[in-house]
C-alpha cells in the first residue's frame, strides 16, 4: 500500500501539490495523466526518495522492490543481454557471493547460495532476459551486441528491459512507449496485464491505458484525484463531475446574485440592516465552486495548401527498390499519392517503414524503378533526428522567422501561440526545452511551411494528450495527402483511411483494421516461432546453461522443461482447435450475413449479428491465450 497524506511539494517556486490525501492498493495498476509540469515525474522522484516533499507523508512499505526505467543511456562494451540481467540485483549479488564462497572454499555458503539462486530462478535468467528483449523487438543476433553499438532509442529499450527484468512489488513507468514501436507496444500491454505487482504508469497513449490499467490518476490544481476504470472510463466520469461543477457553480452564481441584491438594496436602511449584515456574513461563509472548464493550451489547424498540381498524382513509385547497401530492404513498391491520400503504415519492427517515409520524403535514393514526383509537390516531413536538428541558442519565434521574414511578428507570435509557446517561452532559447516541447515547435515549422504531402514517423513522442488530441483534430481537416509511421492507435485509427503493410521487403495495401493487424502479428509471431523450432535457434540460453550447471543440474532441469513442456503442447493444441472451430462458425455466420435472402426475416438477422459479435470477442480472448501458451513455451525452450 502507498499513502500519500497531506503531501505538499514546491519546485522552485511552482508548488505541484498542495496536501494531497490518496492511497494507492498492492496490485493496483494506476495511470497518471495531467498537462506537462503538472508534477507527475516529480512525483515519481519522491516515490524513489530522489527528492523530499516539503509537508505531509509519503508511506511506503520497508521492504517494497521498485523498479524504473533508468533515464541514463551508458556506453559500455558489454553484451546487451548481460546488460539486461544486471537489471536482476539480487541475482547478481548472489552470483557475487558465490564467486566470493567458491574462492575461499566455503563449501557450506556455497550450497546455502545455490539454494537462493535456483529459488530465485537464477538459471532461467537468460532465457527471460532474451524474452524480453525480443518482445521489445531486439533480433537473436543483438543478445551478444555490445551496448554502446546501439543508437540512444535502442538503448532506452535495453534500460526498460532491465527495469523489467527486476522482480519487483512497484513498478514504475514514465512514457514507456515513447522509444517503441506498435509491434513492441502490443507485447508490452500483454506483459504489463500479467505482471503481478503494483503499476504506476505516466502515458499520453490513451489506446495504451485503456488496455493497462484500472484506474487514472489525473494531477490538476495541485491535487491528485482517482478515477476507477481506464482512460475511457476516466473520461465519461470526468464530464459528468465537470457537467454536475457548472450546474452547481450556475446554481450557486444565482444564489450569490440573489443576496448581493438584497444586501445592496437595504444595506444602509435601518430596518434592515440586521438582515442585511447577516448576507453579507453568510456570502463570506460561503465556500465558492469554480466554474468547470478545460483550457487546452494548444489550437493551430494546418492553412490552406497550394492547389497547383492538383488532381494528379503528387508521387508515384513503380516497380522501386530501395536500401542503404547493396541489398535492398524494400522492393518492387508500386505506389501512388494522390490529394486527399491518408495512408497509415504498419508491420513488423524493422521491416522498413522508416526506410519508405524517407524515401517518400527524397532523403533515400531508391536504386531500380520509377519514382515520379507530381507538379507543386510540397513535402513536410516529421522524424525525431530533426528535433536534434532545432538551433539551441535560438527562440522558436527566430526559428519561425528563418522561414518567413516578410510575416509581422506578431502574426508569428500569434501562431505559435497555438502550439503553447506563449509569452516569454516564444523568445526563450531552445536548448533548455523538453523533448515535447521541441517536438512542438518541429511541428509547428512543418505546418508553417504549408506542405500538400506530410509525412510523419512516430509524430506523437513525448508529445501530452492535450497535443495529440489538437493534433488529431487538425490531421482530421488536414486537405493534403498523409502518411503516417506511429503507435498511437488512437492517432491511426481516426486520420488514416487506408492502411499499407511493409514486411517481407514488400508494401501491399492491407485489407483490415487495426484489429486485424493485431490477428496478422499474431499469424506473423506464430509462422516465426514454427521457423525458429524448425531450425532449432531457440536455444537462446545453452550457452550459459553449459557454463554454469553441472551434468545432473542439466538433466534435472531438461527432464523438469520436458514434464513442464507436456501440459503446455497438450493446452495449445486445444486452443489451436478452438481457434479453427470458432473462425469456421464465424465464416458462416458471416457468409449468412452476406446473402440477401437472409434479411427477410429480421429476427434471424439480429440473431447472426449477436453471434457474429460473440465469435469475434471469443476469437481475440482466445488468440490472447494462444499468445500466452506459446510465450511460454517460448521461454521454455529458450532454457534448453
Amino acid at each position: 500500500m502507498i499513502t500519500l497524506r497531506n503531501l505538499s511539494l514546491q519546485r522552485g517556486t511552482k508548488l505541484l501539490f498542495n496536501e494531497v490525501n490518496i492511497t494507492i492498493n498492492a496490485g493496483q495498476k494506476v495511470g497518471f495523466i495531467g498537462a506537462n509540469g503538472s508534477g507527475k515525474s516529480s512525483l515519481f522522484a519522491l516515490l524513489l526518495e530522489q527528492l523530499h516533499q516539503d509537508a505531509g507523508d509519503v508511506e511506503l512499505p520497508s521492504s517494497l522492490i521498485i523498479a524504473h526505467v533508468a533515464q541514463e543511456m551508458l556506453a559500455v562494451s558489454m553484451p546487451a543481454i548481460e546488460y539486461v540481467i544486471d537489471g536482476d540485483k539480487e541475482l547478481r549479488e548472489i552470483e557475487a557471493a558465490l564467486a566470493a564462497a567458491q574462492q575461499a572454499g566455503d563449501g557450506m555458503r556455497e550450497a546455502s547460495l545455490h539454494a537462493q539462486f535456483e529459488a530465485i530462478d537464477g538459471y532461467t535468467a537468460r532465457a527471460r532476459a532474451a524474452q524480453l528483449m525480443h518482445g521489445l523487438g531486439f533480433a537473436v543476433t543483438d543478445d551478444e551486441k555490445p551496448v554502446k553499438e546501439f543508437s540512444g532509442g535502442w538503448r532506452m529499450r535495453l534500460n526498460l528491459a532491465c527495469a523489467l527484468m527486476c522482480r519487483s512489488d512497484l513498478l514504475l513507468l514514465d512514457e514507456p512507449t515513447n522509444h517503441l514501436d506498435l509491434d513492441a507496444v502490443l507485447w508490452f500491454e500483454q506483459w504489463l496485464k500479467r505482471y503481478p505487482g503494483t503499476l504506476l504508469l505516466i502515458s499520453h497513449d490513451r489506446d495504451f491505458l485503456d488496455n493497462v490499467v484500472d484506474t487514472i490518476a489525473h494531477i490538476e490544481q495541485q491535487n491528485i484525484n482517482l478515477y476507477t476504470g481506464n482512460y475511457e472510463a476516466y473520461e465519461r466520469q470526468r464530464a459528468a463531475k465537470l457537467a454536475l461543477q457548472q450546474a452547481t457553480y450556475q446554481k450557486q452564481q444565482r444564489e450569490i446574485a440573489h443576496i448581493q441584491s438584497f444586501v445592496d438594496r437595504f444595506r444602509y436602511k435601518a430596518t434592515k440592516a440586521k438582515q442585511a449584515q447577516s448576507r453579507i456574513n453568510a456570502l463570506a461563509r460561503m465556500e465558492k465552486i469554480a466554474a468547470a472548464h478545460i483550457d487546452s493550451a494548444f489550437n493551430f489547424s494546418f492553412p490552406p495548401i497550394s492547389q497547383k498540381g492538383a488532381g494528379g498524382d503528387l508521387i508515384r513509385l513503380e516497380k522501386v527498390s530501395v536500401g542503404y547497401t547493396d541489398t535492398p530492404v524494400l522492393e518492387k513498391i508500386m505506389l501512388r499519392i494522390v490529394p486527399g491520400s491518408r495512408l497509415g503504415l504498419l508491420g513488423p519492427n524493422g521491416a522498413g517503414k522508416s526506410t519508405l517515409i524517407k524515401l517518400l520524403a527524397g532523403q533515400l535514393k531508391h536504386k531500380q524503378g520509377q519514382c515520379t514526383l507530381g507538379e507543386g509537390l510540397q513535402i513536410g516531413y516529421f522524424a525525431q533526428h530533426q528535433l536534434e536538428q532545432l538551433r539551441g541558442e535560438d527562440s522558436p519565434l527566430q526559428h519561425l522567422q528563418r522561414l518567413d521574414t516578410k510575416t509581422t511578428e506578431q502574426s508569428l507570435r500569434n501562431f505559435m501561440g497555438g502550439f503553447g509557446f506563449v509569452g516569454d517561452m516564444a523568445l526563450a532559447p531552445v536548448a533548455p526545452f523538453s523533448g515535447g516541447e521541441k517536438a512542438r515547435l518541429a511541428l509547428a515549422l512543418l505546418v508553417w511551411q504549408r506542405p500538400n504531402v506530410l509525412l510523419l514517423d512516430e509524430p506523437t513522442n513525448h508529445l501530452d494528450l492535450e497535443m495529440r488530441h489538437a493534433l488529431t483534430l487538425a490531421l482530421q481537416d488536414y486537405a493534403g495527402a498523409l502518411v503516417i509511421v506511429s503507435h498511437d492507435r488512437h492517432l491511426l485509427r481516426t486520420t488514416t483511411e487506408e492502411l499499407l503493410l511493409v514486411a517481407n521487403g514488400r508494401v501491399k495495401a492491407f485489407e483490415g483494421d487495426l484489429a486485424d493487424y493485431r490477428q496478422w502479428l499474431f499469424e506473423h509471431r506464430k509462422s516465426s516461432l514454427t521457423l525458429l523450432d524448425k531450425r532449432g535457434e531457440s536455444s537462446v540460453g545453452k550457452k550459459y546453461t553449459d557454463q554454469t550447471l553441472t551434468r545432473l543440474e542439466k538433466k534435472r532441469l531438461e527432464a523438469q522443461q520436458r514434464e513442464q513442456r507436456r501440459p503446455l503442447q497438450n493446452r495449445l493444441k486445444k486452443i489451436e482447435k478452438e481457434l479453427d472451430k470458432l473462425t469456421a462458425e464465424k465464416a458462416a455466420v458471416e457468409a449468412l450475413l452476406a446473402n440477401p435472402a437472409s434479411y427477410e426475416d429480421k429476427n434471424k438477422v439480429n440473431d447472426y449479428i449477436r453471434q457474429q459479435v460473440t465469435l469475434a470477442e471469443q476469437l481475440v480472448k482466445t488468440e490472447e491465450t494462444w499468445l500466452e501458451v506459446t510465450e511460454a513455451l517460448e521461454d521454455l525452450d529458450l532454457k534448453n
